[in-house]
């Protein structure tokens, strides 16, 4: 069985229906078929992000979160996820969004990108963005 973690970087991850949410995610790389081994989500503050960002993309700004897959071609998926707790909150203040909306967004956003989606072109943003809402609105039907 699949293994999610959810971690604490430097700030800890308080959202409600924790159990649930990784349930959640785990059914997003079965609809995708793509199988999945383990995936740590760690949660901390955008220094924390934005070094790992300098350190590792040689990018220098902030972000809100950083997808690492971490198997080999062909094998189940297996991840490292950092999310800037800062950033997801700061997001949802300036979209109007709740932050456990914003935060489901991001979380589903990191697995789609192991699923094989991209979000570089505008093309591939938009096939992004209708597939994170696609699954926003299927956990909201859980609720």
């Amino acid at each position: 069985m699949a293994k999610i973690n959810f971690r604490t970087g430097d700030r800890p991850f308080v959202f409600a229906q924790k159990s649930a949410l990784k349930i959640f995610i785990a059914s997003i790389f079965k609809k995708e078929k793509k199988q999945l081994s383990a995936i740590n989500y760690i949660f901390c503050s955008d220094e924390m992000l934005l070094k790992i960002n300098q350190d590792f993309l040689q990018h220098n700004y902030y972000t809100d979160i950083i997808t690492f897959g971490l198997n080999e071609p062909g094998e189940p998926i297996e991840a490292e996820i950092y999310v800037s707790i800062d950033r997801v909150k700061d997001n949802a203040k300036h979209q109007g969004v709740s932050y456990q909306n914003e935060m489901q967004r991001v979380l589903f956003h990191g697995a789609l990108h192991l699923c094989g989606y991209k979000d570089k072109k505008k093309s591939e943003i938009s096939t992004m963005r209708a597939k994170e809402d696609q699954y926003l609105q299927l956990i909201g039907k859980r609720k």
